[in-house]
């Protein structure tokens, strides 16, 4: 017993005594020259709240003053968030302002709360102004100069802003590039009507017509058109906004119904615009969903290729508002191209839709329970079994 007891010591310190000469056969590693990530960097810098969870409530998570922006806000990280999207929250007091901004990274804002104007510069000093409202969308043109104002003198102005800063400040790794650049896009201008609240009408095909523009003044109210084969009285609007590479679409679901389940990649950022309701989401093989309730104001992502299955709980009809980098003029990737053609593709057929019949059981008895709990009507007789 004694020599096996001597034997493990001497191993241990020869083994110890092997390590520490590896170990200092390997360099040390220099401070920020591995496994960076500017962007990460570059928020934590910004010293304002950094928000992250599966989704959030942006009309109430915590803000601080940004003194980029010359307003109060929060960035925001949620679980699907993946490699090219951020989420900003800014909050213009009453009778406020934003700093002026230009930069080289695309931005998309939808107004959650308040009204207020915007004042667009084009690269010629030409200047566009224009006043939003809740549920307005906008997205000044690639590193063109503009400011936020609150409209009000009592009540503060949230906005939301969907940008691509991680693809770029990743790509280049440089703040002054980003915000300090000379570069113009005239050909991303648009008409002087586009900033307006006017745009043009691109038909496509169900599921991809697209609405050109620079602003819409109400996405609530915007006219959007038929696309049964992502579920029941499901109606769709692809945006093209200001001519760039972020995606955005609009998307709507009649009072007792909800959409076929599907998946694609991350950075699919959803705000919710009117309604109430929840999602189901769940990778393929999982046992359990994972859900999230939500209502105006909320934003989530689905994780890269997890299945989500949007329902209207509520008494008023759903609709919501997607941004991603990579549009349906733009796709920028493969992959961009295979999400798009296979978005409304049934599973079986190589897709990424799951149909109604092949759902899981589950899915339907949860939506009649729940809508049973507020006293509503089921109307998906000729999809699902009106009770499971």
């Amino acid at each position: 017993m004694a020599d096996a007891t001597a034997d493990a010591q001497a191993n241990a310190q020869a083994n110890a005594q092997a390590n520490a000469q590896a170990n200092a056969e390997v360099p040390p590693v220099p401070p920020g020259k591995f496994m960076v990530d500017p962007y990460l960097d570059w928020a934590r810098n910004e010293g304002v709240p950094i928000h992250e969870d599966f989704g959030l409530d942006l009309l109430a998570v915590e803000t601080r003053p940004w003194p980029r922006f010359g307003v109060n806000g929060a960035i925001v990280h949620v679980k699907g968030r993946g490699d090219a999207m951020s989420v900003f929250l800014l909050e213009i007091p009453p009778g406020g302002k934003t700093a002026p901004q230009k930069h080289i990274f695309e931005a998309a804002f939808c107004v959650l709360a308040g009204h207020g104007g915007a004042l667009v510069e084009r690269y010629s000093g030409e200047r566009h102004q224009f006043e939003w409202g809740v549920n307005s969308v906008f997205a000044p043109p690639l590193n063109t100069r503009y400011q936020l104002f609150n409209g009000s003198g009592r009540e503060p102005v949230r906005l939301a802003v969907s940008c691509n800063l991680p693809a770029v400040l990743n790509l280049f790794h440089n703040e002054s590039f980003v915000f300090d650049n000379p570069a113009t896009f005239p050909e991303r201008e648009g008409v002087p009507a586009h900033f307006a609240g006017e745009g043009d009408f691109i038909p496509v095909r169900p599921g991809k017509h697209m609405w050109e523009t620079n602003f819409l003044p109400d996405a609530a109210s915007f006219k959007l058109h038929d696309w049964s084969a992502r579920g029941k009285g499901a109606s769709h609007i692809q945006l093209i906004l200001a001519d760039g590479v972020l995606h955005s679409h609009i998307s709507e679901m009649p009072v007792g119904t909800y959409k076929k389940a599907h998946r694609h990649s991350p950075d699919v950022h959803i705000y919710i615009l009117s309604g109430e309701g929840y999602s189901l989401l769940w990778h393929e093989g999982d046992q359990d969903f994972r859900r999230v309730d939500w209502r105006h104001g909320w934003v989530f992502a689905p994780p890269d290729m997890m299945f989500h299955q949007h329902f209207n709980a509520g008494v008023e009809p759903v609709r919501y508002i997607a941004f991603t980098q990579g549009s349906v003029r733009y796709p920028m990737t493969e992959h961009m191209r295979r999400v798009y053609a296979k978005v409304d593709i049934d599973v079986k057929k190589g897709g990424n839709q799951i149909e109604y019949q092949d759902q899981d059981p589950r899915v339907h008895a949860m939506y009649v329970k729940e809508l049973a709990k507020k006293g509503l009507a089921v109307k998906m007789e000729k999809f699902a079994p009106v009770s499971a």
